[in-house]
Order: C-alpha cells, then structure tokens, then sequence
C-alpha cells in the first residue's frame, strides 16, 4: 500500500513568495535536503539515501527524477557538480555538493513553506469502503496484508533509528525515523481494530 503515489512529490510546494527562493517541485527541495547535510554525493548515492530515510514518511524519487532535479537545482545555482575519477575500468561519476545559496534557499523552504495537511490515498480503506462488493474473506486477507506490511515498515523505521541515534549530523532524521516507526505502528493497530470491526459485524449478521 502506498498512501501517496510518487507523482504527488512534484504536484505540491511550489509556491514561494517574491522575496523566496524560486518556486520548485517538492522533489527539488527534497534532493536538496538530502544534499544539505553537507555531503558529496552521486545520483546514486541520492538514491540510496531516499530510498533509506524519505521513503519512510514521504516517499522515494525515481533515478530518473534525481538526475531532473539534479540539472535544475544546478542550473539555478543551488548545486555544484564534478565528475570524480573511478578505479581502473570504472566509468568516472559526477558529485554533487550544495552552494551557499542553495543552503539558503532550503533553509528559507523548511522555515516559510505553509504548513499542509498531509495528503491521505490510502487504498486499503477504499477497498473497505466498497466491501459491499468484496467477500468478508477477501477483506482479511486484504487487511491482513496490510498488517504484514506496516510492522515490516514499522521493523525497518525502528532498526533504522536505532542505528542513526548518536549521529549529530542526522539527529532530526533519526527523530522523523521515530514518528515513522509510531506511524506505522499506528497503522498495524488500526488494521487489528478493522479486523474486530469485521468480526463484530459477522456476529451481528443474522
């Protein structure tokens, strides 16, 4: 289940004042973000580190879009690139480090944006809204699935944190991993209580 697909990233938080930096994709602040912690890093490296933090509460950008955004946050001026010679056979690869004003623009992003209301596509409940049309079986196994999968997320928030905790440099990730991990743990909760709901409702049945 994924309640928000990759496409929302680059549908929202364009909008900047006229003193602010210019208006972007979300995506565009996100891979700034991931740059801002003030390592070099490649599009693959972007890749990894999404799909290992921003995927457990947001969602992970595809290779194809890094390297969009990677060319636009550059040609703005918010990055600096160069290629970094590889070991023999190796083709060489491009690094990618924040500037000054790309710093300054994120910084005025993460402080000024409007606070919104998180968007909610959650596909399961769809499912259970049309139930009428589902056998009681094939709702279980629905919300059961979706129980696997949220304490399997719930699993990796929690080992993640664990490991980022006493790291200085990602101390707020390893706190947005925790809410991630209550999150999910919230989700696994309210597949249970669906799942009760469901019985009580069998029992009612005539």
């Amino acid at each position: 289940m994924r309640h928000v697909t990759d496409k929302r990233a680059d549908a929202v938080d364009t909008a900047t004042g006229e003193d602010g930096p210019p208006a972007l994709p979300a995506t565009s602040w996100a891979v700034l973000g991931l740059l801002s912690f003030g390592e070099e890093l490649s599009g693959y490296d972007l890749k990894k580190w999404s799909d290992w933090s921003l995927r457990l509460f947001y969602w992970s950008p595809s290779f194809s879009q890094i390297y969009g955004e990677l060319k636009r946050l550059e040609k703005v001026g918010y990055l600096s690139s160069r290629m970094v010679a590889q070991e023999t056979g190796n083709r060489d690869k491009r690094v990618y480090v924040i500037t000054d004003a790309g710093l300054a623009a994120v910084r005025h992003w993460a402080r000024e944006a409007p606070v919104e209301p998180p968007v909610l596509k959650h596909g399961v409940m769809l499912r259970m809204w049309l139930g009428h049309l589902l056998e009681a079986d094939r709702m279980r196994d629905v919300l059961g699935r979706h129980r696997e999968y949220a304490e399997t997320m719930r699993q990796r928030a929690e080992g993640d944190a664990e490991e980022t905790f006493g790291e200085e440099a990602w101390a707020y990730p390893a706190l947005v991993m925790k809410w991630s991990e209550r999150y999910y743990a919230a989700e696994r909760d309210l597949a249970d209580a669906m799942l009760a709901d469901l019985a009580e409702r069998d029992r009612r049945l005539p």
